[in-house]
């Protein structure tokens, strides 16, 4: 009986049910007592752990990977991009944007585009524009989602605009124009 544990101590006898999702536990104890005897407390126990068992698994499963999209450290405007400078082997300072992502947990890789050669605006916009694809093949949908919700939070006329269009769209759908 998984999920199930009997409790005979001083003053308390009945079923423990335990059932857990994403780190949390879900617990409840059926008394004997309560649910007049041994039998039936179990029978009800097992009937609950049945239904918290459809109920949890409808609960959709915690991401696994953190998503960092704000960092009050961050200088470019852009988490994960950022501008550096290295020293060449003959002692020149060159600078360049590079791109910082995880591919899977426990991993790190980087990317970087030269001022020098590219230019500083777009050295930068390239870095971003990079960022921006890798960012969307490791989170897919979630990430783009998240992009689209931080959007609308910066520019809060635009949610209103979108609302004033289909209250306009509806309206004239409703009166025939």
């Amino acid at each position: 009986m998984k999920g199930i544990s009997r409790i005979d101590s001083k003053g308390t006898r009945g079923w423990y049910v335990r059932v857990y999702k994403n780190g949390k536990t879900y617990s409840k104890l059926y008394s004997d007592s309560k649910y007049n005897g041994k039998e039936r407390a179990l029978k009800f126990a097992q009937k609950a752990r049945e239904m918290a068992m459809e109920t949890i698994n409808k609960i959709p499963d915690k991401p696994i990977r953190r998503m960092v999209t704000k960092d009050k450290r961050n200088k470019s405007g852009v988490v994960g991009v950022s501008k550096t400078s290295k020293k060449t082997k003959t002692g020149k300072i060159v600078d360049y944007y590079q791109v910082t992502w995880s591919p899977r947990p426990g991993k790190i890789k980087n990317r970087q585009w030269s001022v020098r050669k590219y230019g500083e605006n777009e050295a930068f916009e390239m870095a971003k524009s990079f960022r921006e694809e890798v960012m969307q093949k490791i989170y897919g949908e979630r990430y783009v989602s998240l992009k689209q919700e931080e959007q609308a939070a910066q520019n809060p006329d635009n949610v209103y605009s979108l609302a004033e269009n289909s209250i306009i769209e509806e309206a004239d759908a409703n009166t025939g124009t």
